[in-house]
């Protein structure tokens, strides 16, 4: 983790000149577009498997009609249709969970006092008025809702609730086609319930700013910035 915080100082020295006070948080999120732009192949992979799949709905449905009587059968042979055809319904989740080790550690990096056995510098950084290693909590004691560090906060819930809004919108037009009748199975095992849940997802990103340290929101925000606008590109 020591070498990770470097890695934060470093970005902050080159940003200060910039950003001022606020250059560890501008290296933040620096870094988290460093994460994105290393796992956008795997992004660009991901919206492929989306279109193979959604190709693959004529053929689902035929099997849904000829095996509409035995749905264990229908189970497997949809199974080996996406085997047959390469194509993994669960391949969009690679991206979000090859970018939790980056979180945990931006996590752990402002929720330390001590870093190899010293003071945790960055633990003084801030985000405007906001230290980045606070919590809203300590925001609401400190000013309230409305006080320098509150604001900060809301900005932030007001970006969030923006993007949670377009991805649920975009996620309700995705998943609007008809489902398959009850008793009539064909859906891999637990992906019918992942594509349900899928639209709100991004609103319990607001939960996340909310109880993280602001370094590690702040991550959560940029990311879940860039991956609306990526998907939106890449489903053009």
């Amino acid at each position: 983790m020591s070498v990770f915080a470097r890695l934060v100082e470093h970005l902050a020295d080159l940003l200060t000149p910039l950003f001022h006070a606020s250059a560890a948080a501008a290296a933040i999120v620096l870094f988290t577009a460093l994460v994105r732009l290393l796992v956008h192949p795997l992004s660009r992979a991901a919206a492929r498997g989306r279109r193979a799949q959604a190709a693959l709905q004529p053929r689902i449905a035929e099997l849904r009609r000829k095996h509409a009587k035995d749905p264990q059968r229908l189970q497997q042979a949809v199974l080996e249709l996406h085997a047959r055809e390469k194509v993994s319904p669960l391949s969009g989740c690679l991206p979000s969970l090859l970018q939790l080790p980056a979180f945990f550690l931006l996590y752990h990096l402002f929720s330390s006092s001590t870093i190899g056995g010293e003071n945790n510098g960055l633990l003084g950084h801030r985000l405007l008025a906001a230290p980045l290693g606070g919590h809203w909590t300590d925001a609401l004691a400190d000013g309230g809702m409305f006080g320098p560090a509150g604001l900060v906060y809301l900005g932030l819930f007001a970006v969030v609730a923006a993007v949670a809004t377009v991805n649920y919108r975009r996620g309700r037009r995705l998943t609007a086609a008809p489902p398959a009748p009850v008793g009539a199975g064909g859906e891999v095992p637990g992906l019918g319930a992942a594509t349900r849940v899928m639209p709100f997802l991004s609103f319990f990103t607001l939960v996340t700013v909310a109880v993280v340290p602001l370094a590690a929101a702040l991550y959560v925000v940029t990311s879940t910035a860039w991956s609306s606008a990526e998907q939106a590109l890449l489903s053009r």
